[in-house]
């Protein structure tokens, strides 16, 4: 009972604040172009300050885990290789293929990542995410791109666009910039850094509210079989792939708490920006966000209170 609790109070705040988006929505208070605009705020200042204050006050004696960065790294690129080689089988319209491959291959790690390792394990956590993050998200994001780039036109990707989209990424450079810090022990001044916390502090409530005001399902006529193989792969195979190794490999606590945010994580809210910019089939996209989010509570749920029963948590 004590872990179902515990379980249930991990998710029930994401559920809140989602929630209060999808209201927000409803209701009219905004939509459309300014959820875009508010997404967009919410990616390049306020998670990019809170990864950097995260990585900037961890303790790197603590931090640093050179396995589990290794176990995460080749995952992701496992799963981007194994969609890759599978979803041209599965699914024959081009503009589609791209996106199911980022969005059963790349995660919202960003936003459900440090929420969830924080309530499990506290603020100290934190650190550990955000160092991940600095790991998985260049990924994430060159990956996507080249998926969404080949499946454009059907031929080569665009090596330029990909290289210039990882270096001007704002989450890839705050996360350089507290790499920077963390190994070179240099800090802001104390005014600054809590300054900078205080705006980082604003990115999960407003990421998550966000979210809940994104998850609009547009017309997906004739997509319900692309749906449902994306919403699957990203939220059950990718999680029984590789959440259970990871176990028998022997990540406990804290570490099998980061990666399980970042297996059951649903897909990135940006992957269907990218889809609409890039000739993606933007309606799929948009309804793998929508539904995947929603499932991933209870996922998010059962992954937690699974691993807390078995006490590897």
């Amino acid at each position: 009972m004590e872990n179902l609790l515990l379980s249930f109070q991990v998710v029930l705040p994401l559920c809140l604040f989602m929630g209060l988006g999808v209201w927000i929505r409803r209701r009219g208070i905004c939509g459309g172009e300014a959820v875009r605009q508010m997404n967009a705020l919410c990616f390049r200042v306020f998670l990019p300050a809170l990864l950097f204050h995260n990585l900037t006050e961890c303790q790197l004696s603590s931090t640093l885990r050179p396995g589990l960065a290794a176990y995460a790294v080749g995952a992701v690129l496992l799963s981007f290789f194994l969609c890759f080689l599978l979803i041209p089988l599965a699914e024959k319209r081009n503009d589609r293929r791209g996106v199911l491959i980022q969005g059963i291959a790349r995660s919202n790690f960003v936003l459900f990542g440090l929420p969830v390792t924080q309530a499990l394990y506290g603020e100290e956590s934190g650190g550990l995410a955000a160092l991940l993050v600095a790991f998985v998200v260049p990924i994430f994001n060159a990956a996507s791109v080249a998926a969404l780039e080949l499946y454009r036109g059907g031929g080569r990707p665009d090596w330029k666009k990909i290289a210039r989209g990882i270096v001007t990424n704002p989450l890839i450079l705050a996360s350089l910039l507290g790499l920077a810090s963390l190994f070179s022990g240099l800090r802001l001044p104390p005014l600054l850094q809590d300054f900078v916390g205080d705006v980082g502090g604003v990115a999960t409530p407003f990421g998550l509210v966000v979210l809940g005001a994104s998850c609009s399902l547009p017309g997906l006529k004739g997509a319900v079989r692309p749906l449902v193989l994306g919403v699957a792969g990203r939220l059950v195979l990718v999680p029984l792939l590789f959440l259970p190794a990871a176990a028998a490999l022997g990540f406990r606590g804290p570490e099998l708490a980061v990666l399980t945010a970042l297996f059951c994580s649903p897909t990135a809210v940006s992957s269907f920006t990218m889809a609409q910019q890039m000739g993606g089939d933007s309606d799929l996209a948009a309804g793998l966000v929508a539904v995947g989010s929603a499932c991933s509570v209870l996922t998010v749920f059962l992954w937690i209170f699974c691993f807390k029963q078995l006490g590897l948590l």
